[in-house]
């Protein structure tokens, strides 16, 4: 059985505490964008450096960055049960250049989870989450701006996934363990709806 997933929502629409616990749920590899950045800018490696740099703008990594460090992560957390990606792919370059090179290796993405949270409840939680973190991207100048990137960039996904019939879309205003009820019970819906599949 291979199962890969995307979740994606906006910044801090719960889509990191949400594929974690479908990487553990359903034996996956949790592969986060956001973490993998986060690391490099903590070790002030020059990727770090340089994700850094368009972080404290409030602007998305360039794709031909993310790609190659997503890439260079997954080839080396191999797992014959598949991955979780969060928060990537970002923009529909992304998404298409993913499906190519899973492609290639006689794979492909499942379901794609989208976790919809209102703009005035985002805010909020960002704002919350600069003050518990002092994250510099947290700002409310660049949290609107982030909002804003990811809206241009981010939801055209929906039609690309649904086109597919890969889309999932769940409310994400709920509680986190609501959320994640709801979303393991759609997958599980749709593994026992495709059992030839896996």
């Amino acid at each position: 059985m291979n199962l890969n997933f995307i979740v994606f929502g906006a910044p801090c629409s719960g889509k990191g505490t949400q594929s974690i616990r479908i990487a553990e749920r359903f034996d996956l590899i949790h592969v986060s964008t956001g973490e993998l950045f986060r690391n490099e800018i903590k070790h002030n490696t020059k990727i770090g450096q340089i994700v850094q740099s368009y972080i404290d703008k409030g602007s998305l990594v360039p794709d031909q960055i993310v790609l190659r460090e997503i890439y260079k992560t997954a080839s080396l957390r191999k797992n014959r049960h598949g991955f979780v990606f969060d928060g990537f792919p970002r923009t529909l370059h992304q998404a298409i250049t993913l499906d190519k090179s899973l492609s290639n290796k006689g794979l492909h993405i499942n379901l794609a989870i989208y976790i919809d949270v209102e703009n005035h409840e985002l805010i909020n939680r960002l704002n919350k989450r600069c003050v518990d973190s002092g994250r510099t991207d947290d700002s409310l100048d660049i949290i609107r701006k982030r909002i804003e990137i990811f809206q241009e960039q981010t939801i055209p996904l929906i039609n690309y996934y649904e086109a597919q019939g890969k889309l999932i879309m769940l409310s994400g205003m709920e509680s986190i363990q609501a959320v994640s009820v709801s979303i393991i019970s759609a997958i599980e819906k749709f593994l026992s709806s495709n059992p030839q599949k896996f």
